[in-house]
């Protein structure tokens, strides 16, 4: 089973590796880190909020041209880098005692998460075969999901704990998490820098027919926050199954994304399959919504039927849809510019999940079953509107369109 779980050795299992560290230290991170800078630092939920919204924004203006640098300095030296720049920037975060110094603390983070991004990307595409990096990005969200489950764990204890020395034993704890992930990627191969060909520097965002999958990638991408923002409050406010169902689901959806991730993401090597499984993705979470909707006003066990038989739905839409975006942004990404395709590729998802809170408790909590509808129409449209947009991109590449 575990075999199963670990792609080949080589460059693959050293990313995986290095995803591992670093995602188990994010789990750390993002367990505790609203209750440390509120109940130790002593910040507002709203000063908190605001601080962590504007690293959000930071880092999906800056994806595209960290994704260019990591092109033409190389990825991995990029990549080192920035996880260096992550951990002293973490370990940063301890002394921080003004509302500024979050903001600046939290901004340079998100640059420099920014650009490790981009050149994850794009060492992927240097070191990883094409017909293998649809596989290898499956593996990559397996191994994060299993990170970050440990490292929410381990943070556990702390809250556990509850003293301001076990939250700063997190943070340091994230620190170190950056350091040893940029320490396994030195043992990655050297990618070559590209160099920048001639006209405009920054091609994915001239690039229309790209950017037009990007924005429908990311505004499908807002379903990822169905789980966890939307379910708990519909659950409690709209129907009769027990709260505590709410963290049963997450655990449904982790687990059957570490089961299958890899075996869904079969068939979308080539554009024309991952633009399939992005068509079909929209369907399974246009169901799962309307299956949500019926979960109102029925009897608890009605309720509670549904709503894991909607959870189990949706998360098959949710790894279509992170199989089929793998391959389309890969598929469509010239060689020299893998780093700043694969960063603009994240900005979309980055971008769709900033207006999710919003927008899907207002329609959701305020609408309910209408709301509901409305999710399942917009989601089924947008990915409807992947393979016509795919086949109007891959017309304007001289090259095979293989991921």
């Amino acid at each position: 089973m575990i075999q199963r779980l670990l792609p080949p050795p080589g460059p693959a299992r050293l990313l995986n590796l290095a995803t591992l560290i670093n995602t188990a230290g994010n789990g750390l991170w993002l367990t505790v880190n609203v209750l440390y800078l509120t109940r130790v630092v002593g910040f507002s939920p709203r000063e908190v909020g605001f601080g962590l919204t504007a690293a959000t924004a930071v880092c999906v203006v800056a994806s595209t041209p960290m994704g260019y640098l990591a092109d033409r300095f190389g990825p991995r030296r990029m990549q080192i880098a920035c996880f260096a720049a992550l951990s002293l920037l973490t370990a940063a975060m301890l002394p921080v005692r003004t509302f500024g110094a979050f903001v600046a603390v939290a901004a340079l983070t998100a640059l420099a998460d920014a650009g490790q991004r981009g050149a994850r990307g794009a060492l992927i595409a240097g070191v990883i075969p094409a017909d293998q990096r649809v596989r290898a990005r499956a593996f990559l969200r397996v191994t994060t999901n299993v990170g970050i489950s440990v490292g929410a764990a381990l943070a556990g204890i702390a809250l556990a704990v509850d003293t301001p020395t076990a939250y700063r034993l997190v943070i340091l704890g994230n620190a170190v998490s950056f350091a040893a992930a940029a320490l396994v990627g030195t043992r990655l191969p050297a990618v070559a820098p590209v160099p920048a060909g001639p006209g405009p520097r920054l091609v994915a965002l001239r690039d229309r027919p790209y950017l037009a999958f990007v924005a429908l990638d990311g505004l499908m991408s807002m379903h990822f926050d169905i789980l966890n923002i939307v379910l708990p409050l519909w659950i409690v406010s709209h129907t009769h199954a027990p709260a505590w169902l709410a963290a049963v689901l997450l655990l449904v959806n982790t687990t059957m994304v570490v089961a299958w991730q890899v075996r869904a993401a079969r068939g979308t090597e080539e554009l024309s399959g991952a633009a399939r499984a992005s068509r079909s993705a929209g369907l399974f979470v246009g169901g799962a919504c309307l299956i949500f909707a019926a979960s109102a006003g029925v009897p608890t066990w009605a309720a509670v039927t549904l709503l894991i038989a909607g959870a189990l739905v949706h998360v098959v839409g949710e790894l279509r849809q992170s199989a089929g975006g793998w391959g389309i942004s890969f598929g469509l990404a010239p060689a020299h510019a893998q780093g700043q395709y694969q960063a603009t590729y994240g900005m979309g998802a980055q971008f769709g999940r900033m207006l999710a809170p919003a927008l899907l408790t207002w329609l959701v909590l305020d609408h309910g079953t209408a709301g509901w509808l409305v999710l399942a129409v917009l989601f089924a449209t947008l990915a409807a509107a992947v393979p016509p947009v795919v086949t109007w991109a891959a017309s304007h590449r001289p090259r095979p369109a293989t991921a």
